[in-house]
This record gives structure tokens, sequence and C-alpha cells, in this order.
């Protein structure tokens, strides 16, 4: 497995990471014993990025991570985001990074986890009630008490980059980049590399749009609200989707493997986190790792998808409303 280093401060990690969202979240049922065996899979191919956080499943996620990796801590890094607040049924019911609140949500996370320490912990949005230095405060206070490693940032600008760099380097930047949403390339990408940040890219994939395989989308899969899975925005994304997908036969890799390798050489800067609940998505994204690209074959991709040329917001609008690196 290849090799990256989050930021000029953070640890190296593998050159792709395994989201596990939706091990316990947000796609409808996920195999409990299926689930355990893609991180163990991940892991033994050299896998050592898992990202999760304290509201995925309302804390299922980290209880099913800690028992993946009993006895393998020492072969992961563990990035933990926090804040999402939500109720009985689910539904986020808003955010809090409060300094008090990192503390609190912190010390579950630790305990759901079986560890002492987190690799890498940030807050999932920008709390518009705090402002973001009293937040990287309070995580700096825990790095100084060995309970955090390094510390990140999920889904924010360019200006509160800077802010919370300023008060504690920052490893990474979390935020969605792939062929369908190139929105951090506008001003957020220039920003991290200045200050030498990596990124940590979520939704290569599109959530499950940029596929070989038909999509469906069953019972509890939040993407049956989402604007780019719903009537003609979808049929046009899945035009897009297909012409990809010529592009990829013709290199001879699956359509998933030519967007996953397409994000990795954006730059040694940025990292891939691609989620997946099954062994058999596992080993495909995987061997994206050592898929490479002329310069005629970049440009070709450019022509059949270029930028803003998806159809529909990545997020419902009120869930867009929470993301400061759309502002």
């Amino acid at each position: 497995m290849q090799k990256r280093q989050l930021g000029s401060t953070g640890p190296i990690v593998s050159a792709i990471g395994l989201g596990c969202m939706g091990m316990s979240d947000a796609y409808g049922p996920a195999d409990r014993d299926e689930s355990i065996a893609t991180i163990h899979a991940a892991m033994d191919a050299g896998v050592t990025l898992l990202d999760t956080g304290d509201f995925y499943g309302q804390g299922h996620n980290e209880l099913l991570i800690s028992e993946a990796i009993k006895g393998r801590r020492d072969e992961v890094q563990l990035s933990v985001k926090f804040g999402g607040m939500r109720d009985a049924d689910g539904t986020f019911v808003g955010f809090d990074t409060r300094p008090a609140a990192v503390a609190n949500f912190l010390a579950y996370s630790l305990q759901r986890l079986g560890t002492d320490h987190v690799d890498i912990y940030r807050p999932a949005r920008l709390d518009p009630d705090v402002p973001i230095e009293d937040t990287i405060g309070a995580i700096a206070e825990q790095v100084e008490k060995g309970r955090v490693r390094h510390i990140g940032l999920s889904e924010v600008g360019a200006e509160t980059i800077r802010r919370a760099h300023a008060v504690h380097p920052i490893v990474d930047l979390q935020i969605e980049y792939g062929l369908l949403e190139r929105g951090v390339e506008r001003e957020i990408l220039q920003t991290t590399r200045e200050l030498g940040i990596s990124i940590t890219a979520y939704g290569v994939l599109s959530r499950g749009l940029i596929s070989a395989t038909p999509l469906t989308i069953g019972e509890g899969d939040y993407r049956g609200h989402t604007p780019r899975f719903q009537g003609d925005n979808l049929v046009r994304n899945q035009a897009l989707v297909a012409k990809l997908d010529e592009i990829a036969q013709d290199k001879g890799v699956t359509v998933a493997q030519l967007a996953i390798a397409w994000v990795a050489a954006r730059g040694e800067d940025v990292v891939p986190l691609v989620g997946t609940t099954k062994r058999a998505r596992l080993n495909e994204a995987i061997g994206a790792v050592d898929v490479t690209f002329t310069e005629r074959e970049l440009q070709e991709i450019e022509a059949v998808v270029p930028v803003g040329a998806a159809a529909g917001t990545r997020y419902p609008t009120a869930m867009m409303a929470f993301l400061d690196s759309e502002r």
C-alpha cells in the first residue's frame, strides 16, 4: 500500500482511507459481520486510515470499529468527527462545538472506541454560535493531554481554515471532492496548499452514483432525498457516468477505479476516502491505487465531465446551509 502524509505535521497514512459511515448509517441496513470483515480486509491490505463520526448510528459506528480493531489498534489511525447532534429518530438537530462539548464528545468516543487517544479529531461542521478559535483551542488542550494526536477540519471555507490553523496546526481538511464535485478547487485547495494542509476527500464516488452497477435506493437510504438522485437530475448524472464508464473500459479499469484514481492523482496532498460495507467493493477500490493517467487521458476525462457538470446540489437545501465551505 502506498503512503501519504497528512499535512506538513501530520501522520503517515495509507494512500486510500476507509469511510465507515455506511456500516451504521445513511444507506439503509448493513450486515454487521460483513462490515467487520471489510475493516479487517482493509487493514490486511495496508489501509490504515479509518474515518468515522461519533454521530454515525448514534455511536454504533464507533462501537463497530472498536470490535473490528480489537488487538490491532496500533495498525490504524482513527479519524473522528464530532459535534453533530441527533434525536432518537436520527434527525440532525444542530451542531455543538463549545469547549465543554469537545471534552464531553471526546470522552464518549474514547470509551466507545476502546482507546486512549484519537489520531485525528475534527468538528463535523462549523458551529455558527462558537468561534472556530474556541473549538480548536479546546481540541488543542486535548492534544496536550495526549487524548488527541492531530487536529483536522471538515467542510469549512478558506477563511475558517486560516483562523483555525492560526490557533493550532491543522493536518487535513475533510471535504467532498470528486469528478462530480469540484467546489474545493475554487479557493479552498489553494488555501490548504499554502498552509501545508492535506485534503481527505469523501464522496469520490458521489455516494455510489459513479458505478457500473444499477443504482438501487432502498428504505432508510438518505440518497432518496438528495437532489442529485432525483428525477431529471439523476438521469443527467447517470448519463455523465455512462460516458466515464466508456473511458474506464477502454483503459481496462472499472468506472469506480477511474474516479478514485482521478482524485488520488490531484496531488500527493489528497487522500481519497472510500466508503463501502463489502469486501468486494473494497478490493475494487484498493485496485485504484495503482492506476495512473496520461495527460491525454486526463484531458479526455475533463472533457466528458467538466467542472460543474453534475445536476443538483450535493445535499438537500437544509443541509447545504450547514456547509461553511459553500459560503
